[in-house]
């Protein structure tokens, strides 16, 4: 299956570094204008920069708004490809294609099946598992070693199975989990082995495709880096 959390065809010997006992609670948020988007999604091997140690990213969607804080020593490669994905403005119009109650929500692929294409070779690789997969925080969803390119789940609830499966950890939500909760998940898992979109059309058709069989998925209307 195409980038997706089943099969658990993962990293199992990923390199070292230990899991955190105890993530701390959430920090008062602190939000400030969104940064206009810089760069081309369509130009994928031009978005390479490196992100701040810290950031924030505020995510305009169909039900509402949430924020993530991101911290590069979590997962530094995934802190730096959801940086430029977020900046070059990658993810407005993307849907949550995947949305499965008491687990995650899915999404990143793009609703432009050429720029779709364009990153389905920009894989990163892997990060050592640091912070855990607990409720409300972002991990790439993978295939197996090397396999990350743009899809990120969110975590619906504490999943500590994933933990040392190889899915690292780069950021949380810390504002707006309420609206993460809401998000249409009446369609469940993906095909073959649900109701769901099938991922591998996602990519061919994009939006069109959603649109056409799954017009109550709930979408990305914009996200930026906070400043």
């Amino acid at each position: 299956m195409r980038k997706t959390l089943f099969p658990l065809l993962l990293c199992l010997g990923f390199a070292g570094g230990a899991l955190r006992a105890e993530d701390p609670p959430a920090p008062k948020v602190e939000t400030g204008a969104p940064a206009e988007p810089a760069g081309d999604p369509a130009n994928p091997w031009m978005l390479t920069e490196t992100a701040p140690e810290s950031y924030k990213a505020q995510f305009k969607t169909t039900k509402g708004v949430f924020v993530v804080e991101v911290t590069r020593a979590d997962a530094p490669r995934g802190a730096d490809r959801f940086f430029n994905l977020v900046k070059s403005g990658f993810f407005t119009e993307v849907a949550f294609f995947r949305v499965v109650p008491g687990f995650v929500v899915q999404f990143g692929i793009h609703g432009d099946p050429n720029i779709a294409r364009a990153w389905r070779p920009e894989r990163i690789l892997d990060d050592p598992v640091k912070s855990r997969n607990r409720r409300g925080t972002l991990s790439f969803a993978t295939s197996g070693p090397r396999s990350r390119t743009t899809q990120v789940f969110i975590n619906l609830t504490t999943n500590a199975s994933l933990d040392g499966q190889g899915f690292a950890a780069f950021g949380r939500v810390v504002a707006g989990l309420d609206v993460v909760d809401k998000l249409n998940g009446e369609y469940g898992e993906g095909a073959p082995g649900g109701n769901g979109p099938d991922q591998g059309r996602v990519e061919m058709e994009g939006n069109a495709y959603l649109k056409k069989y799954f017009p109550r998925l709930d979408y990305i209307k914009s996200a930026a880096i906070l400043k």
